[in-house]
């Protein structure tokens, strides 16, 4: 039995978030920290959005400064095996229209 190779970069998914690319906050999006982690508000959908640790707001704050939304999870100190949780958060977030792409992608 061999064993199972290591897994590569997810590629993009139906929202297509890819979390190799680099991401920001939508500039009509507001971050409000909370003790549980933050509210994010979008004043065109009006939808509001929870982050339910403090964590994932560190790598949303991230994202802007950082080549990719996986070097903001690093740069947050997300550990390695928890990846996969963080970028579907922010795949659900691109996929409400709070993060866009920076390159101006839509």
């Amino acid at each position: 039995m061999q064993p199972a190779p290591a897994p590569g970069p997810a590629p993009p998914g139906p929202s297509g978030f890819d979390p190799g690319r680099a991401w920001a906050l939508h500039p009509r999006v507001s971050v409000r920290p909370e003790p549980f982690g933050a509210l994010l508000y979008h004043f065109d959908t009006r939808r509001l959005s929870f982050l339910k640790d403090r964590l994932l707001l560190d790598v949303v704050r991230a994202l802007g400064e950082r080549p990719s939304a996986r070097a903001a999870c690093e740069h947050a100190g997300v550990p390695a095996g928890l990846l996969p949780r963080y970028e579907r958060a922010l795949a659900a977030l691109a996929a409400g229209g709070m993060l866009v792409p920076r390159d101006g992608e839509p």
